[in-house]
């Protein structure tokens, strides 16, 4: 009861030191239950600080009132008020975030593999027109092949450009990357040094045979054997390989460490 007159005396003299005392008796209960939700302190961190104009005043005379409101409810001491912490990167909907410049990577090493691929094909269109052919679009046993328009045998030497052009053009395009100066090792890059020596060691090995291969065609349009054809590219794209492979900027091109210990072999793409 004595308590509470004096509460209430000290209401009706003191107004905002006792409000202020009240305060601090409610977030002690407060913090000792641990009952204060984060996002309402996140709120309380972001908003403006605002003084009461009669803060000063009321400072002095905050202590000793707060002191005997507080006794009949004082709470075990609390060390520390635990408030999980909150990261962007563990926000809930935010899982895949770690997983985007991976998904990214492997997109522009795709479209650098595949723009690869399509310079070759442009290689054969371009020196058809520019030795007079007419060039067309079909399929070879289910493969997409560009045609010359050349009669290989009335004009061999044409028919040797043609065929030759698309080996040609890749080569050159990886030489140049690797030869001038630039921000190397992205991901688009990857992809067209990947397509360049994925094509010449396709052709050079399972598809040198084939009835529309690029090195049968060198081969029967001029003096050269598939073999030597085979050791010319084969041997330009080995020196491409070797270049990557002791450059720092395109490391675990052709292999990579595994979390065992262990080493995985060929293009990875992460």
């Amino acid at each position: 009861m004595r308590v509470l007159r004096f509460a209430i005396v000290s209401i009706s003299r003191f107004p905002s030191a006792a409000l202020v005392a009240l305060s601090l008796v409610f977030a002690g209960n407060a913090a000792s239950a641990q009952t204060i939700e984060p996002v309402y302190l996140a709120r309380a961190k972001l908003a403006p600080t605002i003084a009461p104009p009669l803060a000063p005043l009321a400072a002095p005379l905050a202590a000793p009132l707060a002191a005997p409101l507080a006794a009949p409810l004082a709470a075990p001491p609390v060390a520390a008020l635990h408030v999980p912490s909150f990261s962007p990167s563990r926000a809930p909907g935010n899982e895949d975030d770690t997983e985007q410049p991976r998904t990214h990577f492997k997109t522009r090493f795709a479209l650098g593999f595949i723009s690869s691929i399509l310079a070759h094909e442009a290689g054969h269109v371009v020196a058809s027109y520019a030795v007079g052919g007419h060039p067309s679009f079909g399929f070879d046993k289910g493969r997409p092949t560009v045609y010359s328009g050349i009669d290989a045998n009335l004009e061999p030497h044409k028919q040797f450009i043609f065929s030759s052009a698309g080996l040609t053009v890749q080569t050159v395009m990886d030489e140049l990357i690797l030869d001038i100066p630039h921000n190397r090792g992205g991901a688009f890059e990857r992809g067209l040094l990947a397509g360049g020596i994925a094509t010449t060691a396709f052709y050079i090995t399972i598809g040198r045979s084939a009835s529309v291969s690029d090195v049968t065609f060198m081969a029967r349009t001029s003096s050269l054997s598939k073999t030597e054809v085979s050791l010319i590219f084969g041997a330009i794209a080995a020196s491409h390989v070797l270049r990557i492979h002791y450059d720092d900027h395109y490391a675990h091109f052709f292999a990579a460490p595994t979390e065992r210990g262990a080493l995985k072999v060929g293009m990875v793409v992460r």
